[in-house]
């Protein structure tokens, strides 16, 4: 009977010391995630405008928004943005591994040199990129100039704004895709190669029928990441461009600094946050499946 009482005893102690451990991480994700994240919904469905006292306004910022034009392009540019950058990422990753990994020697200075460009803060990045792109001194008018090719204002013109951009993110985050696909390509069993070999297939053929399926799922993890980050983008459009010229490089987080935070219109913002989260989920869902199955 002794042993009856005792062993339950030993097994909730076992129990509560686990859970206890965890309890002060649960209590700063509650603090740090769950009640931004309540306060937002909340405070969606008002007009709070700080410092004033707030009404309860229902769907109405929701309306708002989706009939705003301006948000719509903000909409359309971000959507635009994602794919071509995370088409572009991507692919230029998975080329960039896949040399790399077919080197013999040199490859740790090959990664490494690599990297470089995405341990740089974006703040930096675009600084740099602006001083370079500069209309009135930078070294790629500069050198267009010297060859008898026009200048360009880049980040002022409807046309190359919007695609300097694009650049500019897919120069600083192609590392971190070609780091977790080279990663990836580790796994990958010489004997699959050695077997292709010996079936007389060229590097095309062994590129698409043994690397890619072998590394597939982490090509859709990347996939998944990059889409959340990019559809963040704000500090390079925050710092190059503003939105402009004629918010041809407007993202949801730039219309939500615009019209929202900088006016203090918290209650706007916090509708325009949900509305891009769910864009978010909308996106990511197709790769969440394929992970999923």
């Amino acid at each position: 009977m002794k042993k009856s009482k005792t062993a339950p005893s030993a097994t909730a102690k076992s129990q509560a010391f686990p859970r206890l451990m965890i309890t002060p991480t649960v209590l700063v994700l509650l603090v740090m995630t769950a009640y931004p994240v309540a306060y937002t919904c909340f405070y969606s469905f008002t007009n709070y405008k700080y410092p004033k006292p707030w009404k309860f306004l229902g769907l109405k910022n929701f309306v708002s928004l989706l009939t705003n034009s301006a948000f719509r392009t903000a909409i359309w540019n971000t959507v635009k943005f994602c794919i071509l950058a995370v088409v572009f990422e991507v692919v230029i990753g998975l080329l960039l591994a896949a040399f790399v990994n077919s080197f013999g020697h040199g490859k740790k200075v090959l990664v490494v040199l690599f990297l470089l460009p995405y341990l740089l803060p974006q703040i930096t990045v675009a600084l740099t990129w602006k001083m370079m792109l500069s209309k009135n001194y930078g070294i790629v008018n500069q050198v267009f100039a010297f060859l008898h090719l026009p200048t360009h204002n880049f980040f002022m013109e409807v046309g190359t704004a919007f695609n300097t951009i694009v650049l500019i993110d897919v120069w600083q985050n192609v590392p971190f895709v070609f780091l977790m696909l080279y990663a990836m390509l580790q796994s990958v069993p010489d004997s699959q190669y050695e077997a292709a070999k010996m079936d007389g297939a060229n590097a095309v053929q062994t590129f698409f029928h043994v690397t890619i399926p072998n590394i597939r799922d982490g090509i859709l993890l990347c996939a998944l990441l990059r889409t959340i980050d990019s559809f963040r983008l704000f500090d390079k459009v925050n710092v190059l461009t503003g939105g402009g010229p004629a918010g041809s490089t407007s993202t949801i987080t730039q219309f939500l600094y615009n019209y929202g935070i900088k006016n203090l219109k918290f209650g706007y913002g916090s509708a325009g946050a949900l509305l891009m989260a769910l864009l978010v989920l909308l996106l990511s869902s197709v790769y969440i499946r394929r992970t999923i199955r």
